[in-house]
């Protein structure tokens, strides 16, 4: 978001309310009847010209000021009230040019906490949490606000804070003129805790607010005992990310929804680099690449693991893609308890995972071939595996001569049933395997 020229609109507030502050404030929100009924007759065609989303359901007449003396324009301020679960305006009639439209809630509740003696009093604006509670429920603010600031406006947005009773705080955007009926998004206050904008929070304090994050490392997975903390920002899929630095060494992410729940947990051994910034994260890569060797090795395999990237978790089980000690790509798929299995990146296919780091390891699948004594073929490239209605798998592979290769056709990942050539199985699609002339 681009700064908001607070000054320039602190300078307008006082152009456009200066007439009226030379009236006397009503001190309590006692409504003159002649300034009703005045405003109740104007307020309708006044609205209609500012292009406010409002029902009338009340109005006032809030003041006139002097004449100008350039413009020969008299300006009058008239209060309107929107009907029940809106917020009101200010409107301040400039001749033939469109009203200038002033959210109440700004004007309730301005940027410096002070009272503002022009601020609305019409019995419906007293009380703003219904259209409050509408605006950050379209935000996805995941509380009730207990206390509010108005910020201000641009031409096309209107901005507000709001603090929740844990501490937590978000700038609120809706829109200008603000209504109710139109989307607002919400950006938590340690987004700007962290940028050097114009834009700040002070409903709480920065330590406060990042200290509530700890809650989300006790519910990570694993839990991390906190050493460090930051937050990381809005991430592409609608969370928020919180990045941590565990007493036992180790660094994590956390992923939290607009609901407060985390939803996962991320090593920074497995992020690409930079991502986490209060671990080392090359010596946590280092270590985790041991654990998967380890874990390798467990698993029968004699993979010795250089690289490696991990696949979304499925369950308790995690799944990665290993580059091996000779460039040879595999598939490890370790279970949070008992042993896990390695499979090459033939047989991977078939379970669902491509190889992408490593060179592919097709000797399995030639292997298979001479299960059914296809003795000819060393595979050497695989098509993409289908499924048949029997939940059979269909993989076609190449022959590394060139000559025409097979169809395997596999009752799992890892037990074949039968081998049938290109030429009789049909329906090849390799280069080498497709039919010639």
């Amino acid at each position: 978001m681009r700064p908001m020229r607070l000054g320039l609109l602190a300078a307008l507030f006082i152009a456009v309310m200066a007439p009226v502050a030379a009236m006397a404030a009503p001190k309590a929100p006692t409504v003159d009847s002649a300034a009703r009924k005045q405003g109740m007759a104007d307020a309708p065609a006044i609205v209609q010209a500012a292009g406010v989303d409002c029902q009338v359901s009340d109005a006032r007449l809030a003041g006139k000021g002097a004449k100008d003396p350039k413009t020969g324009v008299t300006p009058s301020v008239y209060e309107v009230a929107c009907g029940p679960g809106s917020i009101g305006f200010m409107l301040q009639t400039n001749g033939t040019n469109p009203p200038n439209v002033f959210s109440c809630l700004i004007s309730n509740n301005p940027p410096d906490g002070k009272p503002n003696p022009n601020g609305c009093i019409l019995p419906a604006n007293l009380d703003e949490s219904a259209g409050i509670a509408a605006l950050t429920a379209k935000a996805k603010v995941p509380c009730t606000p207990q206390a509010i600031r108005g910020i201000g406006a641009t031409p096309d947005k209107t901005l507000f804070e709001v603090a929740c009773p844990n501490g937590a705080g978000y700038i609120v955007t809706g829109s200008n003129p603000l209504s109710v009926n139109k989307d607002a998004q919400a950006l938590n206050c340690l987004a700007y805790d962290a940028a050097n904008a114009n834009i700040k929070c002070t409903l709480g304090t920065a330590q406060a607010r990042l200290t509530i994050a700890d809650s989300f490392a006790a519910k990570a997975t694993p839990p991390c005992a906190v050493k460090d903390r930051r937050f990381v920002g809005l991430l592409t899929d609608g969370t928020e990310g919180y990045e941590y630095a565990c007493t036992d060494g180790k660094g994590i992410i956390v992923k939290v929804d607009t609901k407060g729940a985390v939803t996962q947990t991320l090593n920074c051994a497995n992020v690409p680099a930079g991502s986490c910034t209060l671990t080392d994260s090359r010596a946590a890569s280092a270590e985790q690449a041991g654990l998967y060797t380890k874990l390798a090795k467990q698993a029968g395999s004699n993979c010795t693991v250089t690289r490696y990237a991990v696949f979304q978790s499925q369950g308790d089980k995690e799944v990665v893609e290993l580059v091996c000690g000779d460039g040879a790509g595999a598939i490890g798929m370790f279970p949070a308890t008992g042993k896990g299995q390695v499979i090459d990146c033939g047989h991977a296919l078939l379970a669902g995972y491509k190889c992408s780091l490593g060179k592919p390891d097709y000797a399995g699948l030639t292997a298979d071939l001479k299960k059914f004594n296809k003795n000819d073929c060393q595979v050497s490239q695989t098509a993409s595996p289908l499924k048949a209605p029997d939940g059979s798998l269909r993989l076609e592979v190449a022959c590394a001569d060139g000559l025409p290769g097979y169809v395997i056709n596999y009752t799992d990942p890892n037990t074949p049933k039968e081998a049938v050539a290109c030429a009789f199985a049909g329906n090849c699609t390799l280069p080498t395997n497709k039919k010639k002339g």
